[in-house]
């Protein structure tokens, strides 16, 4: 299956999510694990689809994710950065998502300058990540 970039932008407007976990971890330096996540979910008779986004993206992974679900999953900074982010920067998204998508690029950005190993680079990231789904207000 081949997959389009403008079909790709709608697909993630309804399905996709883009979301930042920020859990203490006393072994971390600066005592927290920034955790941000690209994830689109789909039943698993679709999970095509999410290979398909795979091998668009060439990074991720393909994963059972709750019952009868199937999730793709990008994780790794460096793939968020190189791949995930700049995508979305050319091909701009439609929805509200959007605004989680910008918010969640600031994080990929504050961490590839290695502010999240910084207390004061935490702070921004828990900040911005307060806000993001369901802390935006509407």
């Amino acid at each position: 299956m081949k997959l389009e970039a403008q079909w790709i932008v709608g697909f993630v407007d309804g399905e996709g999510c883009f979301f930042v976990g920020v859990n203490p971890h006393p072994e971390m330096t600066g005592g927290y694990q920034v955790l941000p996540e690209f994830t689109v979910v789909q039943h698993e008779r679709d999970v095509q689809v999410l290979h398909a986004l795979k091998a668009y993206f060439g990074c991720g992974v393909v994963r059972s994710n709750h019952g009868d679900r199937m999730a793709y999953r990008v994780r790794s900074l460096e793939h968020l950065k190189d791949k995930i982010v700049p995508f979305f920067d050319k091909h701009q998204l439609k929805s509200r998502k959007r605004q989680e998508y910008l918010a969640f690029r600031q994080v990929i950005v504050k961490m590839s300058r290695g502010e999240h190993l910084r207390e004061a680079g935490i702070e921004e990231i828990r900040a911005i990540a307060s806000k993001m789904n369901t802390g935006r207000k509407r």
